[in-house]
């Protein structure tokens, strides 16, 4: 049934379709009959899957990425539609109305998407006051902010910290993205000497745990000096990873792609490099961290595979769009039933054991 009506979807543009079906999920589950309904579908209920991670409850691992939510408008849904948690924005500091259109776009052959949204938001202060309307008892609720365009490099430290203030008492966890391709000199930012000083005015600013993410496209030595910084700083966690500027292995003609023009791909294009960032960081950092793997997870064998190279958290997005309202509910119960079927108790027992056991997917 759902790929009916997302061969319907698909003949809208990609930004017009978001907008629509994004009102819809809002609509359906502020009724309050619809809204039951849906959580009794959808929502996990199982308690092999709740874990607790940097001082948090979750409910279970999987929660939606940020982008889909950039100005905190559905922080209502998410648990109703099946998700642990949600991750809002990238917000900036100030309002911005971000790249022109179109800037989104699917590649079905390869069930992924290219963005170059920049950042488009409504700023920090305009997030803060419908996060203060959030339902009391929803699933955690995660601020990504973001650099906003038109601040300076050397002054990224205090417009992140802005927006920390604003958002962090208001969330449950604050991510710092300094990983979107789509915003110029932001990556630069992922580099050591840049990004200190810019996690300790964003840990200054917050009570709140405080997380960093990182791109796909860093070097090996990179992701190791990113991971060292957090534990020094005494970060909660590592979100990997972002977007790719890589175009390698795409089904979609490659006339076609580079007619798209620059973006950061997601999807299925994504997972290996996401699986390999995600197993480095645990062989660097082990249990200090709380690592949180996104990129490419379809399936409940994937988000298993990521549990077990040491992901204590899930996302996604593009799965989403591609999975519809079934997909959450169908990667948490595959997720139960293979943390039951090779003996574990508990999520956080799965955490990391292909590392500490030797224990794989597939064995």
């Amino acid at each position: 049934m759902y790929a009916l009506l997302l061969r319907l979807m698909f003949l809208l543009p990609p930004e017009r379709i978001h907008h629509l079906a994004f009102a819809a999920m809002r609509l359906a589950t502020a009724t309050p009959g619809v809204r039951a309904l849906l959580a009794r579908a959808t929502a996990p209920a199982d308690p092999i899957l709740a874990t607790r991670a940097f001082g948090v409850d979750f409910p279970a691992p999987l929660g939606l990425a940020a982008g889909f939510d950039k100005d905190a408008e559905g922080v209502n849904a998410w648990g109703p539609l099946g998700f642990g948690f949600a991750e809002i924005g990238t917000v900036t500091a100030h309002a911005q109305p971000g790249n022109p259109a179109p800037r989104l776009f699917r590649l079905q052959a390869d069930r992924a998407l290219i963005n170059r949204m920049g950042f488009n938001n409504h700023g920090a202060a305009a997030a803060a006051e419908r996060l203060r309307r959030r339902r009391t008892g929803g699933v955690p609720i995660g601020a990504n902010i973001g650099k906003t365009k038109l601040v300076p490099a050397d002054a990224a430290a205090a417009d992140y910290a802005t927006s920390a203030r604003l958002l962090g008492p208001l969330a449950d966890f604050v991510v710092v993205n300094v990983s979107s391709p789509n915003t110029p000199g932001l990556r630069d930012l992922q580099a050591v000497a840049s990004l200190r000083p810019l996690l300790r005015a964003v840990l200054d600013s917050v009570e709140v745990p405080v997380l960093v993410k990182i791109a796909p496209d860093l070097s090996d030595d990179d992701i190791d000096a990113v991971a060292d910084l957090a534990v020094e700083l005494g970060l909660a966690g590592i979100v990997a990873t972002n977007t790719t500027i890589r175009r390698d292995g795409l089904a979609t003609p490659a006339a076609e792609v580079e007619a798209m023009g620059a973006g950061g791909l997601s999807g299925p294009p994504v997972a290996d490099r996401a699986l390999e960032v995600l197993r480095r960081l645990y062989a660097r950092v082990g249990d200090r961290l709380v690592l949180i793997s996104v990129g490419g997870i379809e399936t409940a064998d994937q988000a298993f595979e990521r549990i077990l190279a040491g992901a204590t958290l899930l996302q996604g997005y593009t799965g989403f769009i591609y999975g519809g309202p079934g997909w959450t509910r169908r990667i948490h119960r595959g997720l139960a039933q293979r943390l039951r079927a090779r003996g574990f108790t508990s999520l956080t027992e799965a955490v990391g054991a292909e590392h500490t056991h030797g224990l794989e997917q597939s064995a």
